[in-house]
């Protein structure tokens, strides 16, 4: 049976303990901002909750091709464990970024998330 195909995208964690498991992803997003804005239309400058790449796929085989959860886990590599635990996290982020009216980005490094952010949110008021 061939293996996964597409795009291998894994995060790594500083310092020890497992190495991470590569997961594979179908294409590369693009870097994305998601910002709320109020009735008046003022950008809402909230703390930015981050969307990881693994997350967006997972989602997106789930809900929008309507995979199982075990073809969508063979389809990226992973356990079926880790897929729901992926799903689980990002259904969380997306529903406080909701509630909270807080941005969403989809962005491969987690460090820069706030920076991004804070960038944008300042070019759009002038």
């Amino acid at each position: 049976m061939p293996g996964p195909k597409g795009w291998c995208w894994r995060y790594g964690r500083r310092g020890p303990g497992r190495r991470p498991k590569p997961r594979f992803i179908s294409s590369i997003p693009n870097e994305v901002t998601f910002i709320p804005r109020t009735r008046d239309g003022k950008f809402v400058s909230n703390e930015p909750i981050c969307l990881a790449p693994d997350e967006i796929e997972a989602l997106k085989l789930v809900y929008l091709e309507d995979l199982t959860q075990e073809e969508a886990a063979l389809r990226m590599g992973i356990s079926r464990g880790t897929l729901w635990r992926i799903l689980d996290d990002a259904r969380k982020k997306l529903v406080k970024a909701i509630i909270e009216l807080r941005p969403i980005v989809i962005t491969y490094e987690r460090t820069r998330c706030e920076e991004e952010v804070g960038e944008s949110i300042e070019e759009d008021k002038y």
